[in-house]
């Protein structure tokens, strides 16, 4: 059974948030949900039976002002949240994802992967990465490849982890909602395309991250972080306008209640908007998509500790609310 939620006083910043939910036995349902864990049913409160949330963001810029007046009161009806299932909140098109771009994780990858004959003081090596991460985030690109939606699960549900990955772990992220269609904008135009934001934990396992078997291919981020329910998303979509700044905000993972994440979206390289501004220079960003923007340092290979069956991850974001997944070993 999947980690259920723990009740909060503030589920998230603002005063509602989309979710997709469903009674026991039921059909999932588009709804909004005020910070006291209150939910309308957005198809009964718009008179659309076949909305989705992804549909919603279609129409954002109408959607919003409506979601603002439901939120505020008015005669619609609600229910509590207690006894609802949680889903992932969007169901995407397209995922774009996002490496190397928390400067602090860049740098101890860098003091953690010296050459064998580089026998400096690790502070000098720190000192090098750090200049070199400068230069970066002033004269370089970000570094953006594609997930798939397959692997997106919900947020309390449980994660299977395959027989054949032999490293898997974690990387917990912010993760962006696009509102409108972008293509090409630029960085100043980019937060105008951003609906919201909510929480990701991208996982990877590391054995297949390069190809051993071709080493001048490269990566193979299709095996290594794109089997189903490696990507557990949400619980919510918080809306732009309660997010107050998104590079501030602190991303926390826990391993059986231990910390191992816990770092502000400050030490980001690139920023959200440069990131979706990247992005949409050669796709053309939809309603729903989704722009996973790097996680930060902490990852199980920075611990020496991978994922393993019965292991709980408890992954937050500020004014994001929270995500609990449990790791099961795939059945033999």
């Amino acid at each position: 059974m999947p980690v259920k939620p723990e009740p909060t006083s503030a589920l998230f910043a603002g005063p509602f948030a989309l979710a997709t939910l469903s009674a026991p036995d039921g059909p999932a349902f588009p709804a909004l949900v005020t910070s006291d864990g209150q939910v309308t049913d957005l198809r009964v409160a718009l008179s659309d039976e076949a909305l989705t949330i992804r549909g919603l963001l279609e129409s954002w810029g109408t959607a919003l002002p409506r979601l603002r007046d439901l939120a505020a009161g008015g005669d619609v009806e609600r229910r509590p949240l207690d006894g609802l299932r949680v889903h992932a909140p969007v169901e995407p098109r397209q995922v774009f994802q996002s490496g190397a771009n928390y400067r602090q994780h860049v740098i101890d990858l860098h003091v953690a992967h010296r050459a064998p004959d580089d026998d400096r003081p690790e502070e000098e090596r720190r000192a090098e990465a750090a200049k070199i991460m400068d230069r970066r985030a002033a004269e370089d690109l970000p570094y953006v490849f594609i997930g798939l939606p397959s692997a997106i699960t919900g947020p309390y549900d449980d994660v299977v982890l395959p027989a054949w990955a032999e490293k898997p772990d974690w990387e917990l992220e912010l993760a962006v909602v696009i509102g409108r269609p972008a293509h090409r904008v630029g960085v100043e135009e980019a937060a105008d395309c951003i609906a919201g934001y909510t929480i990701a934990n991208d996982l990877t396992d590391r054995a297949t991250v390069f190809r051993r078997d071709m080493p001048a291919i490269g990566t193979d981020w299709l095996r290594s972080k794109n089997t189903p329910g490696f990507t557990p998303l949400g619980p919510w979509i918080v809306p732009a306008e309660s997010v107050a700044d998104p590079g501030d905000l602190r991303v926390t993972l826990k391993l059986n209640g231990e910390t191992m994440q816990d770092e502000s979206t400050q030490d980001m390289i690139f920023s959200v908007a440069r990131m979706v501004a990247y992005a949409s220079q050669t796709a053309r960003l939809l309603p729903g998509d989704l722009v996973l923007t790097g996680s930060p340092a902490g990852n199980g290979m920075h611990w020496g500790r991978l994922l393993r069956d019965g292991d709980v991850m408890e992954g937050s974001i500020t004014g994001l609310g929270a995500q609990r997944t449990r790791c099961t070993a795939e059945a033999s």
